[in-house]
């Protein structure tokens, strides 16, 4: 299948750090693949909280990697390099990338692009690689999220919250989660966890306490951080493993560790942008033979929020930032009659 690549395209670039109006749209080249990469035309990308963290001066581009924000997209093949004997032309793919995402075209590893399950739209799919990869990787590859264990996620509306709770839950565990209102809370428990807890009206360690019969949690993936720290060691049961992946309220913390030590508690953590393209092929193929068929039949879904154009970028940070949504948030190009070919 021969495809027809231009030589610009349209792209979101980040002007200098600041808030969402620093973000423009901008006519720039359509990246060239290198010889293990495929291009791809990008029908939609996904938002994360790494994009803000980019966009804000926080959270440097590797030198090697695209300056563009946008770490997980969805498309079709139209290029491949010659190392790259799995993806052709035409090939509808969800990918991870190491940036540029936020554009018409995006260039990614062929080892971090796996298939789109037949049903899925393209929007939908654009929700998966960052999210996905991330808990799949902290939550059962670190911390061995087993069959039968209780496990706790703070922030469990969000686009990693909402995955965490349903890849655990259909891995027959007790899931309980934290969230910022009544309505995310139900939000929560639709989508399976057992319990959630408003932290801003209720004691959500007591609540844990309670839940577990005092027992406490196997494993706990943490967005959070700051003064959440002691409390969640304290909310650890006896062998449990902590995942720290963020800091919304800060990095450092006072603890006291003698309860690691009580408890013989694990504390790990991981970022996703600067591990190998070797690891995170080693993920994606992990991803693909234990998480694909959850999303082919449906027993796990992306849950989007909302759907924002390309050039709409800064709206769509300014709802991330606001964290008013529950779930993800998506960018479309305007190449969307390719969702409709998609879904056929």
């Amino acid at each position: 299948m021969s495809v027809t690549v231009p030589t610009m395209m349209k792209a979101i670039s980040v002007l200098e750090p600041g808030g969402p109006s620093v973000m423009r749209l901008i006519d720039c080249p359509v990246p060239h693949p290198e010889a293990s990469e495929v291009l791809i035309r990008v029908v939609a990308a996904g938002i994360n909280r790494p994009d803000v963290l980019q966009r804000q001066g926080k959270y440097p581009v590797p030198p090697d990697a695209s300056p563009l924000p946008g770490l997980e997209v969805a498309g079709e093949v139209v290029a491949a390099g010659n190392d790259v004997t799995r993806w052709k032309a035409g090939d509808r793919v969800m990918a991870l990338t190491r940036g540029g995402g936020y554009a018409e075209f995006c260039a990614a590893d062929g080892g971090h692009c796996l298939p789109i399950p037949a049903g899925m739209s393209f929007v939908e799919a654009a929700a998966v690689p960052e999210t996905f990869f991330t808990v799949w990787y902290n939550v059962f590859t670190r911390c061995r999220l087993a069959d039968g264990e209780t496990f706790l996620v703070h922030g469990g509306s969000s686009g990693i919250g909402s995955t965490a709770i349903q890849l655990a839950k259909a891995h027959g565990c007790f899931v309980l989660t934290t969230a910022g209102s009544d309505e995310k809370c139900d939000f929560c428990e639709q989508l399976g966890a057992d319990k959630a807890f408003n932290y801003r009206n209720m004691d959500w360690q007591a609540a844990v306490r309670d839940a577990t019969g005092g027992r406490g949690v196997d494993v706990l993936l943490d967005m959070v951080a700051g003064p959440y720290t002691q409390m969640n060691l304290e909310s650890m049961a006896r062998d449990g493993r902590y995942s720290i992946i963020a800091f919304l309220q800060g990095a450092r913390a006072e603890v006291d560790l003698r309860v690691v030590l009580a408890r013989r508690l694990t504390i790990t953590g991981s970022t996703l942008r600067p591990q190998t393209a070797a690891e995170k092929a080693g993920i994606a193929a992990d991803i693909e033979r234990a998480v694909l068929p959850l999303l082919e039949s449906g027993r796990v879904r992306p849950v989007i929020h909302q759907t924002f154009s390309l050039d709409a970028a800064s709206a769509a940070h300014e709802l991330m930032e606001s964290s008013r949504h529950m779930g993800k948030i998506v960018l479309t190009t305007a190449d969307t009659s390719r969702e409709a070919a998609g879904n056929d």
